[in-house]
């Protein structure tokens, strides 16, 4: 099992706008597929991600991980939160429980620096993954210091998307 995370930062280091919300939203040419968000959830059978970032999918048109297995690390279950959803609130306890559902398979690591940090500091995080978008946002949420700027990053690859954006992806050591 790989525990990967893909997430999207401004040229200048930002993971959210000003106001909180994921740094992609303030590019106006933002689309999963051409980000290759499409096909990097492809790859994967499980999702896991902490409540904030859970809970709009519970009120959403469309259910977005129709097809994988959903892990929360939260201290409620939301309500409306599908029975199928594993919620729990300590993330020891829930990356357990996503072992011991997806021997083999990829699980997306989906949230912000903190979640993120959570479960690097367990060793769980496999792989970063980072889309550097072409837009300054100067101010908001930055990757850094929430992920500790000692973990060990190895650069497996890199490439240009066609928006004009990077995406450039470490291995966690």
């Amino acid at each position: 099992m790989q525990i990967r995370t893909r997430m999207c930062i401004s040229a200048d280091g930002y993971v959210t706008t000003p106001d909180g919300w994921p740094a992609q939203l303030a590019d106006p040419a933002w689309d999963p597929e051409t980000y290759g968000f499409a096909e990097f959830q492809a790859r994967c059978d499980a999702v896991l991600m902490d409540r904030t970032t859970f809970e709009p999918a519970v009120s959403a048109d469309e259910w977005p991980w129709a097809d994988l297995d959903v892990f929360v690390l939260g201290a409620r279950r939301p309500s409306g939160t599908p029975d199928h959803v594993v919620v729990d609130s300590d993330p020891t306890r829930l990356l357990e429980k996503v072992r011991a559902a997806n021997q083999r398979g990829g699980v997306h690591l989906i949230g912000g620096p903190r979640t993120i940090e959570t479960f690097r500091l367990l060793g769980a995080l496999d792989e970063l993954g980072l889309i550097v978008l072409p837009l300054l946002l100067g101010e908001g949420m930055q990757l850094t210091p929430s992920v500790s700027t000692d973990t060990g990053l190895t650069l497996k690859s890199e490439r240009a998307l066609p928006s004009g954006a990077v995406e450039i992806v470490y291995a966690c050591t």
